[in-house]
């Protein structure tokens, strides 16, 4: 297994200078790593940097509250794609969610899909805010809004990814979208274990000790 086609390498903090893009990028090179994802400022600088590469830039939208108007995270994606992203992660308007207005989160997704184009969307979720009944019923609004993946965590929420939640996204979107687990997802083992369930991306900011962990692991049979 190449579990590093698997990996979004991503640094998201906002101490972030340009020297730690830097170095995030020349690391996705050095592994082959699917993607980086950056915020919106490092977009233009991680498109730059990993020009004639295979290496995808992700940029996050609306992030990390997800509750900024649609028509900024419309603007936002678009000027992300236009500065050299290929795939964009943007936040559902939680507060939204919880006030049960499904399809103002529906046709935000839609739109930001629409704006977007062929580009691959993946829609986050923050489920440490979320009962099992919301996430079930987010899960079925990305798909029929047209995402291309869903997401379980920013990383900077109250909690990432769970096991029990990526099977309740799963069974919802039951292959009409792929799922990416993000937050918290810090050794080998838990990342292996999120792909046996069916994940086909892993946000990390750990993909080279994962990698490294992989190796070691290896070499011990």
């Amino acid at each position: 297994m190449r579990i590093n086609k698997y990996i979004d390498h991503t640094l998201l903090k906002a101490t972030a200078t340009k020297v730690d893009i830097v170095k995030l990028c020349d690391e996705a090179k050095e592994y082959n790593f699917h993607a980086v994802c950056v915020n919106g400022s490092y977009v233009e600088l991680a498109s730059k940097e990993l020009q004639n590469t295979e290496v995808k830039v992700a940029a996050v939208i609306g992030f990390p509250l997800g509750a900024m108007t649609t028509e900024a995270k419309i603007f936002e994606a678009k000027d992300c794609i236009d500065k050299g992203a290929s795939e964009i992660d943007m936040v559902i308007n939680i507060g939204k969610l919880l006030d049960g207005e499904e399809d103002y989160v529906e046709k935000e997704i839609r739109l930001i899909k629409e704006a977007i184009g062929k580009n691959i969307l993946k829609v986050i979720f923050e489920n440490c805010y979320l009962s099992k009944e919301q996430i079930k019923k987010v899960s079925q609004l990305a798909v029929n809004a047209g995402a291309d993946f869903v997401k379980t965590s920013t990383g900077f929420g109250t909690g990432g990814a769970t096991f029990e939640d990526v099977v309740i996204m799963n069974n919802i979107v039951d292959g009409k979208a792929q799922i990416k687990a993000a937050g918290g997802i810090r050794d080998i083992q838990t990342a292996l274990e999120y792909i046996k369930m069916g994940v086909t991306r892993l946000g990390t900011s750990s993909g080279v000790s994962l990698i490294n962990e992989g190796v070691s692991d290896q070499n011990q049979y």
